[in-house]
């Protein structure tokens, strides 16, 4: 039996895999990148039922450029961009303060599928805010209240002690009013690149590029 301690490492380089023959061609995009968005969009969720398709890597950086990332649900995409919401004061919104260049991830693994977006991020007005807050459950809008993210705290229980007098606050049925410092961020795409996987690492990569006159241009990038 072998001894869990002294185990051989699994080497990540060996992890190769094919991906599909299908590609993406010029002549099948759509005229603009968040229509494309939304046809990528739907086949994660509805065809190929992914788990949560609308999480995104956001990566931000400070006035340093130092670089962070992490995991966010993407909540709402239009012709505006995509939006998404978390505390101002966390380390996402510490950096976008200063900084306000992202980059948006949708890692669409099953399908041998990524889109990365880069853009600049402005926050959403309060009434948007306010409006989204209101669809959240009970206990998510009471989230937001108690974590000051990205801060560091003493336990789980100073968390959950927290919660708990918020609760007793505000029961289930009564109204919680919008944190102050709580709200939503609208990224501008500059670039939106589509990423589709083939065989022999012989990837399509199209990316649309954002022109001055509000038009988008279309390039292929050698994978």
């Amino acid at each position: 039996m072998t001894d869990r301690h002294h185990a051989v490492p699994l080497d990540p380089a060996s992890m190769r895999k094919q991906y599909r023959a299908d590609g993406l061609a010029e002549g099948e995009l759509a005229d603009g990148p968040m229509e494309q968005f939304a046809r990528w969009f739907r086949q994660a969720a509805e065809e190929a039922g992914l788990v949560e398709p609308n999480a995104m890597v956001v990566s931000t950086a400070d006035a340093d450029g130092r670089p962070s990332s992490r995991t966010v649900l993407l909540k709402q995409y239009d012709g505006q961009g995509f939006v998404f919401f978390t505390n101002y004061g966390s380390r996402k919104g510490l950096d976008l303060a200063a900084n306000p260049y992202v980059s948006l991830l949708f890692p669409w693994l099953p399908l041998a599928r990524q889109v990365v977006v880069t853009g600049v991020a402005r926050r959403t007005g309060r009434d948007e805010t306010a409006a989204y807050f209101r669809t959240r459950p009970h206990g998510s809008q009471l989230g937001a209240w108690a974590s000051e993210q990205s801060s560091v705290i003493r336990s789980r229980d100073e968390l959950e002690a927290a919660y708990a007098e918020l609760a007793a606050r505000y029961p289930e049925g009564e109204q919680v009013p919008v944190p102050p410092n709580w709200g939503g961020y609208r990224v501008a795409p500059e670039t939106v690149e589509f990423w589709q996987g083939r065989e022999n690492r012989l990837h399509d990569r199209l990316r649309y590029a954002a022109e001055a006159d509000g038009s988008w241009r279309v390039e292929r990038l050698s994978p």
